[in-house]
């Protein structure tokens, strides 16, 4: 298989539209015969990320990278930068203001579930400037 490479562009606050990026990528996974263990993997990491933009940052942008034996994917927002990251790898523990939670968001488990999920978690946050997540998939082969 060669590299392919997917781009997407997330949009801050827009609650519609939140979570189709995810919903691409794993029907393009699919459509590429990746293991459903896998699809199921990147798909809760990349939703988890993707809401993350939405909710907490201006949004962003997420690409993902098809190899033979990985999938990276690579979230990049404008948002307000992560202040403590101890804190917000904590399952439960979230910022989103009580109209976002009340939307059904918000409920501090997107961190932790994109550890969870992704056999390599990195990231670069910086207080004012915004967040690089960097998540990585393994292929079984």
């Amino acid at each position: 298989m060669e590299k392919l490479h997917l781009h997407y562009d997330v949009e801050g606050n827009d609650f519609i539209a939140a979570g189709e990026a995810s919903g691409q990528v794993k029907r393009a996974l699919r459509q590429l015969g990746i293991d459903f263990e896998v699809i199921r993997r990147c798909a809760i990491c990349m939703y988890e990320g993707e809401i993350n933009m939405v909710v907490h940052a201006d949004g962003g942008t997420a690409d993902v990278i098809v190899e033979k034996d990985k999938v990276t994917i690579i979230l990049e927002d404008r948002g307000p930068g992560i202040s403590d990251m101890e804190l917000a790898m904590q399952e439960g523990y979230s910022t989103a203001s009580q109209d976002v939670r009340e939307l059904g968001f918000g409920a501090g488990m997107g961190l932790p579930n994109m550890k969870k999920y992704s056999d390599s978690l990195e990231i670069d946050s910086t207080v004012g400037t915004g967040t690089k997540v960097t998540m990585v998939i393994h292929i079984p082969g």
